[in-house]
């Protein structure tokens, strides 16, 4: 996210020690955006998970009673 954010925002010859604000304000949406991106796959993949492991026990189940 650093590397990706940095790139994005900040150009690679600097003219002043400070951010600008529009440098500001790009490394501030690029975080924002990389971590609502983090959030909802966080989501989707325990999401996932606890679909798998449902699926697992009911094929336990299946496979117990044959």
């Amino acid at each position: 996210m650093t590397q990706a954010c940095h790139r994005k925002c900040v150009p690679p010859h600097y003219k002043d020690a400070e951010l600008s604000k529009g440098e500001s304000v790009c490394l501030d949406r690029c975080v924002a955006k990389y971590l609502e991106v983090h959030e909802r796959m966080g989501k989707k993949l325990t999401e996932l998970s606890l679909q798998d492991e449902e699926l697992l026990k009911r094929m336990q189940q299946g496979a117990g009673t044959a």
